[in-house]
């Protein structure tokens, strides 16, 4: 099995020639010895003199304007590795398929788990059309024009053998899953290219009810769950796909793997937490039940680091947390200015930490997280 994302077309085209021009301008007339991040600057701000002088290129594809100021809203660092690499070229879908033939890799399906739910990223009539297409690669080169699609994950794999309904459904129920997020932030919902759309709560409660434990469960005792709540089998397996591309659901390794990474995952977990004592560039820790990361905001790393101190109330992790920052000479914002009074900074620590230890701390504990 093979993973490959990227850039592809048609949803990059008119973005290319400007594009070129950012990093042509980056590379012939910055100021030499000129840094990266300095460079990008420079290239942005003549991309904003020219679309002033309104091109023909810029009337002809008015979204760049757009493009070009959101680009110069996101971080540099990112700006740098997605704009500005050498060696940069979105490509359509036919193309990578042609550079896998001679490995003998057959598209298998996106790794996005929303893509497969059609009804919210593609109108009826462009289902009808591409459903209609026998070929299965030239179907994904038109829903990519159908979505304008500028991103693209995909699983390839070699001798590809396709399941049967049956097959498929017993090697789901040997699946086991875990909650990724507190239960009382899902929110039923899903959003497509189409838009928001409301999840039937007679089926997806039953399940979040069963997953809201915080333990591993295999897929099979959720479908006893959703049996006898009247849900059938079509309808369990979309949602065990939603609650995926939602990040409401991880897949769980066995206890067996679990217990043989988690006494290194928690020495590596307690390092990066105290790294994040002096930077803000490690946001995320691993789990050995998922055998992956998880996202963990700043603060809630010093109140996990405080509870493995022995800290088991909000005033001690408060406490805690604001140690580390009057240190630095940092403080809290609120609404956007910073909170001088220390005072003030506990009683807003306090409040988060309490928060924390009612909703965050059980599912970190989990995911064995600490």
């Amino acid at each position: 099995m093979l993973y490959i994302s990227y850039n592809t077309q048609p949803g990059w085209a008119a973005m290319v020639p400007m594009r070129d021009l950012l990093a042509e301008h980056a590379d012939l007339m910055s100021a030499q010895g000129a840094g990266t991040l300095s460079r990008i600057e420079d290239a942005i701000t003549f991309a904003e003199q020219l679309m002033e002088v309104n091109p023909e290129y810029c009337n002809a594809n008015p979204q760049i304007k757009n493009r070009l100021a959101k680009i110069k809203q996101d971080n540099k660092n990112y700006i740098a590795h997605e704009y500005f690499n050498r060696d940069w070229e979105p490509m359509a879908f036919a193309k990578m398929a042609r550079w896998l033939e001679p490995a003998k890799m057959d598209w298998a399906c996106s790794a996005r788990y929303a893509d497969a739910i059609e009804s919210i990223q593609l109108t009826n009539e462009q289902q009808a059309l591409i459903g209609n297409i026998p070929n299965p690669l030239f179907r994904q080169s038109v829903r990519d024009f159908c979505e304008n699609r500028q991103f693209r994950a995909d699983y390839w794999v070699k001798g590809a053998r396709r399941l049967s309904g049956l097959d498929k459904d017993e090697m789901l129920d040997g699946l086991r899953v875990i909650m990724g997020v507190p239960r009382k932030d899902v929110q039923l919902k899903i959003a497509g290219r189409l838009g928001n759309f409301d999840l039937p709560s007679n089926i997806y409660t039953p399940l979040l009810d069963a997953l809201s434990s915080y333990q591993p469960i295999f897929v099979s005792e959720l479908w006893q769950v959703a049996k006898e709540h009247g849900v059938g089998r079509p309808a369990l397996n979309s949602a065990i796909a939603i609650l995926a591309s939602k990040g409401v659901i991880l897949p769980a390794q066995s206890d067996d793997e679990i217990s043989k990474v988690a006494a290194k995952t928690g020495r590596l977990n307690r390092f990066l937490m105290s790294q994040s004592r002096s930077t803000t560039e490690l946001s995320y820790l691993a789990s050995p039940v998922t055998g992956g990361g998880i996202a963990v905001s700043l603060f809630h790393q010093f109140f996990l680091l405080a509870t493995l101190e022995g800290g088991d109330d909000a005033k001690t992790l408060a406490t805690f947390a604001w140690r580390i920052l009057a240190s630095q000479n940092k403080c809290l914002l609120k609404e956007g200015k910073p909170v001088s009074d220390e005072n003030e900074n506990l009683a807003e620590l306090e409040r988060q930490a309490g928060d924390f230890i009612d909703t965050r701390l059980p599912l970190f504990r989990a995911l064995k997280i600490i």
